[in-house]
């Protein structure tokens, strides 16, 4: 086989180090307990290392940090290795900036970017929650939707997750826009685990989300000691592993 034909069996790998940011976007809160409000969230980054099919793909990292008047954003960097390096060079990168109002995680803007010169698979979103829209460009098509109360980007959906996590709730779902459709997640707690991870062993809660009639499952594993902070992750198609992230550090 040769060196493009090789690469071209990668091509889910696209999606996948685009999809890791949207499953594993964290809120690094002082303590579990803690009842939800802006100030206690808190400016931190984490990096992970990324398995594609058995083999190392990539490093994906995540940053927290307070824009000025009170808003949040998040920035996830994927980066590809090795012979996965030569099909996308370029730096996958997602932003989510977001505001809290009455303990509501609201969406402002949202950006998407694959990594290559070309403008035909980013996204760029606008949330106007005073007029009920969210509109832009996802893939080159324009985005004109109604905004429904808890509407959440593919980045704001785990910040919603772990606040409610944090407070003691147990969310059954999840409306999120995804490029240029709203769709519904279902979300469901699974047994706790004592996991083994590259800072030591940490007990973990462990969520699921699917779209409803999906075979693919997304398995997050949650530090509470940490802040809910993600520690693992995976995604499966049925029985079969697609991918899976570990972490590899974190700082406050």
């Amino acid at each position: 086989m040769n060196l493009f034909a090789r690469i071209s069996t990668f091509e889910p790998l696209v999606k996948t180090l685009a999809l890791i940011a949207s499953v594993l976007v964290s809120v690094a809160l002082p303590m579990a307990e803690a009842a939800a409000s802006d100030t206690e969230l808190a400016p931190f980054s984490v990096n992970f290392e990324v398995n594609f099919r058995g083999m190392n793909a990539g490093t994906a990292s995540l940053e927290l940090t307070r824009d000025n008047g009170g808003t949040w954003r998040y920035v996830s960097r994927n980066t590809a290795r090795g012979l996965f390096r030569l099909a996308f060079p370029g730096e996958i990168r997602q932003t989510s900036v977001f505001s809290i109002i009455d303990s509501e995680v609201r969406p402002l803007r949202y950006n998407a970017d694959d990594g290559t010169d070309s403008k035909e698979r980013d996204i760029q979103l606008q949330f106007d929650w005073s007029a009920g829209r969210v509109r832009g460009l996802a893939e080159n098509a324009r985005v004109d939707l109604p905004i429904e109360r808890g509407l959440q980007d593919g980045m704001s959906v785990q910040i919603a997750l772990l606040r409610a996590l944090a407070r003691g709730e147990s969310p059954s779902g999840f409306q999120l826009i995804d490029k240029d459709e709203i769709k519904e997640y279902v979300y469901s707690a699974e047994k706790p685990v004592r996991l083994k991870t590259a800072i030591g062993e940490l007990d973990t809660v462990v969520w699921s989300s699917h779209r409803p009639d999906s075979n693919r499952l997304t398995r997050v594993w949650y530090a509470p000691t940490l802040g809910y902070m993600p520690v693992q992750a995976e995604r499966r198609k049925g029985d079969k592993l697609e991918w899976s992230m570990r972490l590899k550090n974190y700082r406050r």
